[in-house]
């Protein structure tokens, strides 16, 4: 357990080695004239009303790859919770793509454990794909989790690997040593380098992201800090398919698989794909898609209407948050005064 800690640390240590200075390949967004977009100015300033009652730090909505409208400080870096989970989902995309991970590799196999109790040898036949899914079966205490999701947890052993979708920290938490382990690289470096350099990001930096440990488990929460702006360009990466500017930054069959619905989930009429929420289809049409974290923190996209919404909530300035049905509901508002 002793070289795991260590490990985490080095990994740490590594990424401040690559430190990429916010804003050292920004490409700033550029926005346009809502009425001449055929936008219902009165529509979007009933969103924005709706919007400031619910007190985000910022709202961006994007269309087209351009800013329709911007509301609160976009440039403001916030912990954006559990779309840490989107975030690493992308660099498994790639890794995989590259041959550096197997979905189909079990625990077992990848020598995956944790801290007693330790993890079983039925459990340990979980793949890395049944962990992007949600659907491990293992239940094991992990870090960063809610007070719901300990008082929720089911028993060890009470579903056989990929049979149950559970929101499941430990699932989130192993991917990210096991990405750690398989690739050599520090998640937040790798971000920076694969990702938020590529498609221009004006804020993020290694420095943004730390590992969280707890005694209980092996393996740490990654907890990211992003500003609206720089989330809305990874909402605009996923709404176009993995490309910018002409790069196949994420494979387009990844971000396909991560936003389909794989699970029924317990969140109504929501669905689970690859570390990605997935949106009513009635109601958002095609591949509308969601990473969402606790307290409000949220990315959108809505490929029927060329649409990414993004939220952000500074937890400290607003302690109480932004339901997600709350979110869900400017969404709407949103997409009534769209074209």
């Amino acid at each position: 357990m002793k070289h795991a800690y260590f490990g985490v640390l080095l990994a740490a240590f590594l990424a401040l080695l690559v430190y990429r200075p916010a804003g050292a390949d920004a490409q700033p967004w550029q926005s346009t004239d809502p009425a001449a977009a055929g936008w219902s100015v009165a529509g979007l300033q009933e969103a924005e009303a709706y919007a400031v009652g619910l007190k985000p730090t910022a709202v961006m909505v994007v269309q087209d790859g351009k800013v329709i409208a911007g509301w609160g400080d976009v440039s403001h870096k916030v912990n954006v919770a559990s779309i840490r989970k989107s975030l690493l989902g992308a660099l498994y995309g790639i890794a995989v793509s590259e041959g550096r991970i197997d979905l189909s590799s079990t625990l077992a196999e990848l020598g995956i454990d944790d801290k007693p109790p330790a993890l079983t040898d039925a459990e340990k036949q979980a793949t890395v794909r049944d962990l992007l899914m949600a659907r491990s079966g293992i239940y094991h205490p992990a870090a960063h989790e809610t007070g719901d999701m300990r008082r929720n947890r089911p028993k060890r052993g009470s579903h056989v690997p990929g049979s149950f979708w559970w929101y499941n920290n430990w699932d989130f938490n192993a991917l990210g040593t096991i990405y750690r382990q398989r690739t050599g690289e520090d998640i937040f470096a790798s971000f920076a380098q694969r990702i938020a350099g590529p498609i221009g990001m004006e804020d993020f930096s290694t420095g943004d992201g730390s590992y969280a440990m707890e005694g209980k488990s092996t393996h740490p929460a990654y907890p990211f800090r992003l500003s609206a702006r720089d989330a809305a360009r990874f909402g605009q990466l996923f709404l176009d398919g993995g490309r910018w500017g002409g790069r196949q930054v994420v494979p387009a069959a990844w971000v396909e698989d991560a936003t389909t619905a794989h699970s029924r989930t317990d969140r109504g009429s929501m669905g689970y794909g690859y570390l990605w929420w997935t949106l009513n289809r009635d109601m958002f049409g095609r591949g509308a898609a969601l990473a969402s974290g606790y307290g409000g923190q949220a990315i959108a996209i809505v490929p029927s209407r060329r649409l990414v919404v993004v939220q952000t909530v500074d937890l400290g300035q607003n302690p109480k948050g932004v339901r997600t049905s709350h979110f869900v509901k400017l969404l709407r508002q949103i997409l009534a005064a769209a074209r």
